[in-house]
């Protein structure tokens, strides 16, 4: 229930989760044991960048593991439009610090939420109702009580992960949402 929250949140705040990205720890070489710090990791180096370009970077996320998926994240963010060709890049550079190793293909799945960049101000309700598809997909491992409350339709077992299954940038985090009301 606190990822859809953050997620409203980060729209109240002007930084709406407009970006999809998958990574997928262990084919880059990071075992679960160390998939929340890589993750955690991997956050601030990108955070730190988008303030060097003058813009707060928003994010959540969720770790995931299992038979034929392998331990991987899904984050939601917002990158400014500016900021999205020199991401890819970035992204790349940032693994390679973590995890000491050059990138290897299919290790990271970045996107516009929704399939176009910037939708999130062109087409706003196009944007919310993706962004909607795309929390109840990140959400799919969620416990009974929140998927009763929640209505969500799309279930799968997270699987077993080592450290936090989710979590969020501090500026939509809970105190955040708690100082805006």
């Amino acid at each position: 229930m606190g990822l859809m929250a953050a997620a409203r949140h980060a729209g109240v705040i002007g930084l709406p989760l407009n970006r999809m990205t998958t990574i997928h720890w262990e084919r880059a070489g990071v075992p679960l044991s160390r998939m929340a710090w890589a993750t955690g990791r991997y956050t601030d180096l990108l955070t730190r960048w988008a303030r060097r370009h003058g813009c707060a970077l928003t994010w959540l996320y969720v770790h995931e593991n299992g038979p034929g998926k392998g331990a991987h994240c899904h984050l939601l963010l917002h990158i400014p439009a500016a900021l999205v060709k020199a991401l890819t890049g970035q992204q790349r550079a940032i693994l390679r610090r973590i995890t000491g190793r050059a990138y290897r293909a299919n290790v990271i799945a970045s996107r516009p939420v929704g399939g176009k960049l910037g939708i999130e101000n062109s087409a706003p309700d196009t944007h919310g109702a993706n962004l909607a598809k795309a929390l109840h997909y990140l959400t799919k491992g969620a416990d009974d009580d929140a998927v009763a409350a929640l209505g969500l339709y799309r279930l799968d077992g997270g699987g077993r992960v080592i450290g936090k299954r989710c979590g969020t940038s501090q500026n939509i985090g809970a105190k955040a949402r708690k100082g805006h009301a």
